[in-house]
């Protein structure tokens, strides 16, 4: 029978010719993974099963991102937790403060996924991987322990969206405005436990930091997993970071999709989801003045090197709004030091702004970036949801490093397209 993307890797991935929307199957998988918040749960359930060992300890990773470096006992006695089975276990993927970077974009950066891998991960954005032509889903912490022992998950094969792009991205429009543009057209459970499959000739005008961004928020569509065709522009990031031999799953012609969606990118605009969910999606034509007191770039969505550059290229020679606080996070090491030598930690800080350690931090209200009451936020991270980075009473604003920069001149909420031809 025919076949999407996803159903093509998940049916090689449990020994079939082929598999149907709603079948339950049991896959073989090709990576695991899990973070300081997650794997001390992982880890306590995987004791519980009696098992000595992990099934490979090359197939499993754990990276401490999200309260690393530690910011209070408990995070200290997680990162240890983690550590100490790690080390107990050999596995060979653990990354720890100076190694460490925030999960998604480390793992595509190291080189451990690859195209046509089945990855799970006790993170909800796991789906990242689909940038690469994986199918990644994130589990619970149950689901991990169960994987590190088996290397094997339970899956209900998703049915899929098919959401086509034309056209080109206009300057200072990115990845970022292309999926809150999606999420505002779909709703935060428009791709309930559906695969989101990314093709067409527009694909050709969006980087992997595009690509990555957009699988990232898959999930915020209530997506299973976002994946992407897979093209030069992949396969090429793959070569260059090391990644093993790619397996390519494309979608068979007559593939069944529960929806088919229609992208011209070359109209999309700059895009703001505002409180307190990522559906609730405006460009500048509906956006009043709303002034600020915070701006974070960085996080899984929006930490890379082509993000950095991006608000880099708008804060330079200008200074930081008064009274609004600027934090810059790169993702990795890797991003950290390239920036670093490139001359934009200097831009960053002649603007006004702080660089910190690759952490998740502010993202989920860990710290790094605390919200008091009535404090508004411009971010680019991937949730807004109340309370989400600090005080309930506080506004989360998801944009594009472009659009957080250029709020981070103005002190509200500014297209680029404003600061730029001002």
């Amino acid at each position: 029978m025919a076949m999407t993307m996803t159903q093509k890797i998940l049916a090689a991935h449990s020994g079939r010719d082929s598999v149907s929307p709603g079948e339950l199957i049991l896959a073989d998988l090709d990576l695991v993974l899990g973070n300081d918040i997650t794997s001390p749960v992982a880890i306590k359930e995987f004791r519980r099963l009696g098992k000595d060992s992990v099934f490979d300890r090359n197939k499993i990773t754990m990276v401490m991102d999200h309260f690393a470096p530690n910011k209070d006992i408990k995070a200290a006695e997680q990162c240890k937790m983690c550590r100490d089975f790690c080390t107990e276990q050999e596995v060979t993927h653990f990354y720890d403060v100076g190694e460490m970077g925030i999960e998604h974009a480390l793992l595509p950066e190291k080189g451990l996924v690859t195209a046509g891998n089945a990855v799970i991960g006790a993170d909800s954005h796991t789906c990242t991987y689909g940038a690469l032509g994986a199918f990644s889903t994130g589990v619970g912490s149950t689901d991990m322990a169960c994987a590190m022992a088996t290397g094997k998950a339970w899956f209900k094969v998703p049915s899929a969206m098919k959401i086509v792009l034309t056209g080109s991205l206009r300057k200072y429009v990115s990845g970022k405005d292309v999926i809150l543009h999606i999420i505002g057209k779909t709703g935060v459970d428009g791709a309930l436990y559906r695969s989101m499959e990314f093709t067409g000739e527009g694909l050709s005008s969006l980087t992997m930091a595009d690509r990555l961004c957009i699988a990232n928020m898959a999930i915020e569509a209530g997506a299973k997993n976002g994946i992407f065709e897979v093209d030069d522009i992949n396969l090429g990031y793959i070569r260059e970071h090391g990644g093993a031999e790619p397996v390519i799953y494309k979608a068979d012609e007559d593939a069944e999709y529960d929806e088919v969606i229609n992208i011209d990118l070359s109209q999309i605009e700059p895009t703001v989801a505002f409180p307190h969910l990522p559906e609730n999606a405006r460009t500048f034509a509906e956006i009043g003045d709303i002034k600020i007191d915070q701006v974070v770039i960085g996080s899984c969505t929006n930490g890379r090197l082509e993000d950095l550059i991006a608000a880099a290229e708008i804060m330079k020679g200008r200074k930081a709004a008064k009274n609004v606080r600027v934090i810059i996070i790169p993702a990795t090491q890797r991003v950290y030091l390239e920036a670093m030598e490139m001359g934009l930690l200097r831009t960053f800080i002649e603007f006004g702004a702080v660089v910190s350690t690759p952490t998740c931090g502010p993202c989920l209200g860990g710290y790094m970036g605390i919200l008091a009451a009535g404090e508004r936020a411009v971010t680019t991270t991937n949730r807004n949801f109340v309370g989400r980075m600090g005080h309930t009473e506080s506004e989360v604003y998801l944009a594009s490093p472009a659009t957080a920069a250029a709020s981070a001149v103005t002190g509200r909420i500014t297209s680029p397209w404003e600061v730029m031809e001002a």
